[in-house]
C-alpha cells in the first residue's frame, strides 16, 4: 500500500550521542521528515541550510515564553510567536507548536494551575483566537498539543486532548489545529482510535511514542498498527511524528515506527 502519512521524527529524542545537524541528516538520508522543539537552542542558519539541501521539517516550537490565560502571559506568547513564524519561515517549518502553558527544561509548567476555571478557559479561547489571526496574517498554522498530567506534565493547564480539541474546535481556524499527541493521550484518556475520529476535522499533526516508556512502538501497550489502519480508513494523510526515544538502536526503533504506520 502507499504509505498515506508523512512519516516525521523528533531529532531531539533519537541519536542522543550526535549533534543535532547530523541527527537531522540521518533522518533525512532515511527518508523522514524533522521535528525540533524550542528553535532558540539551534543554530538557525545551519538548520535553514539543511532545509535548502532537502530537509523537510514538519514541525517546531512556536513560541518561547508566555501562556493562554494571563494578560502579560498571552502578550509574551503573541510576541514571540511573531519570532517563531520568522524562524519558521526560514527553515520552512510546517507547524509551530503551542501548549497551555510555557515548560521549563524538565516539562513542568512553569506557571502550573491546580483548577482551571472557567475565567481561564474564557482567556484562553481568546488568546488563541489571536494566535489563529497572527497565523492567518503571515499564511502559518499553529498547533496545540495535549499533554499528561500523571507522569510528564504535572499542573498544565488544558492538557487533556478533550481541552485541546474543545479549545481549538471553538476557535475553528485553518491556522490553529491540534497536535494530538496519542502516547499522552493514551496516559491521559485512552479510547485513541474514538478519539482520532472525534478529532479528525481539527488535527494537524499527530505524534506517536509507546505506553509507558516513550519509546518506539511496539515497546508497550498501544496497538499502533491498528490506529494507523484507523487513521488511513478514516481518511487522515497528515503528519505522524515520531516523538519518542530510541528503547535500543536507533535505526531499529525507525524502522519500527515505519512499519508501524505503513498499514
Amino acid at each position: 500500500m502507499t504509505q498515506p502519512f508523512t512519516l516525521a521524527v523528533s531529532a531531539e529524542m533519537v541519536y542522543r550521542d550526535l549533534p543535532v545537524p547530523e541527527r537531522i541528516r540521518r533522518l533525512h538520508e532515511a527518508g523522514f521528515a524533522v521535528e525540533i522543539w524550542n528553535w532558540a537552542n539551534h543554530d538557525i542558519d545551519t538548520l535553514a541550510a539543511l532545509h535548502d539541501e532537502g530537509v523537510r521539517f514538519t514541525s517546531m516550537t512556536g513560541y518561547l515564553t508566555g501562556d493562554l490565560i494571563t494578560p502579560d502571559g498571552a502578550d509574551d506568547l503573541l510576541a514571540t510567536a511573531e519570532q517563531s513564524i520568522a524562524v519558521a519561515k526560514r527553515i520552512g517549518a510546517e507547524a509551530l507548536n503551542l501548549h497551555g502553558t510555557g515548560l521549563d527544561g524538565n516539562g513542568l509548567p512553569v506557571r502550573p494551575v491546580e483548577q482551571v476555571t472557567g475565567e481561564m478557559w474564557l482567556a484562553a479561547r481568546h488568546t488563541l483566537t489571536r494566535i489563529a489571526a497572527l497565523g492567518a496574517a503571515h499564511d502559518v498554522r499553529f498547533v496545540l498539543e495535549n499533554l499528561n498530567l500523571p507522569v510528564d506534565h504535572p499542573g498544565t493547564p488544558f492538557a487533556l486532548a478533550a481541552d485541546t480539541l474543545a479549545l481549538v474546535s471553538s476557535v475553528d481556524s485553518p491556522h490553529l489545529r491540534m497536535n494530538l499527541d496519542l502516547y499522552h493521550a493514551q496516559i491521559g484518556e485512552g479510547n485513541l482510535i474514538e478519539l482520532c475520529r472525534r478529532a479528525l476535522p481539527w488535527i494537524g499533526e499527530i505524534q506517536v511514542a509507546d505506553v509507558p516508556g516513550r519509546c518506539e512502538p511496539g515497546t508497550g501497550e498501544i496497538n499502533y498498527p491498528a490506529v494507523a489502519r484507523a487513521l488511513a480508513d478514516m481518511g487522515y494523510r497528515g503528519v505522524v511524528g515520531l516523538e519518542a526515544f530510541a528503547s535500543g538502536d536507533t535505526e531499529l526503533a525507525l524502522e519500527r515506527f515505519r512499519e508501524a504506520f505503513t498499514p
